[in-house]
């Protein structure tokens, strides 16, 4: 059962995906990861979207031939999906294997609103 965080921020998430996929099918895949990490922000409230969107990063690793990201979002998938509702996940933090799984950074503002909005 989905919560209404995790419906109300799908639209959101959504968005993000569909940016991704276009930066994908232009071969920019710098900025398709980038799509992710603001997919992956908008999404670790939210068991399931948490979850999809480290699938999809574990995806672009494995396109893009990233043992090191492949890896991390193995570890990262596990921990998205033990962790997140329990709250334990590091607010802000983009995901990439260039991040510690555990350090909390500042969310943007762009992304903080629609966050607030999907908590409404």
């Amino acid at each position: 059962m989905k919560t209404n965080f995790t419906k109300n921020i799908g639209l959101y998430v959504l968005d993000e995906l569909r940016l991704a996929k276009q930066a994908r099918e232009n071969t920019n895949y710098s900025l398709e990861f980038t799509y992710l990490e603001n997919a992956h922000v908008l999404g670790q409230g939210s068991t399931y979207w948490h979850t999809k969107v480290h699938i999809l990063m574990l995806i672009w690793a494995l396109r893009t031939a990233d043992t090191k990201e492949f890896v991390g979002q193995f570890l990262r998938i596990v921990g998205a999906i033990s962790k997140t509702c329990l709250g334990l996940v590091p607010i802000g933090n983009t995901e990439g294997t260039n991040i510690s799984p555990f350090k909390t950074l500042p969310v943007s503002e762009k992304l903080a609103s629609k966050i607030k909005q999907a908590r409404q």
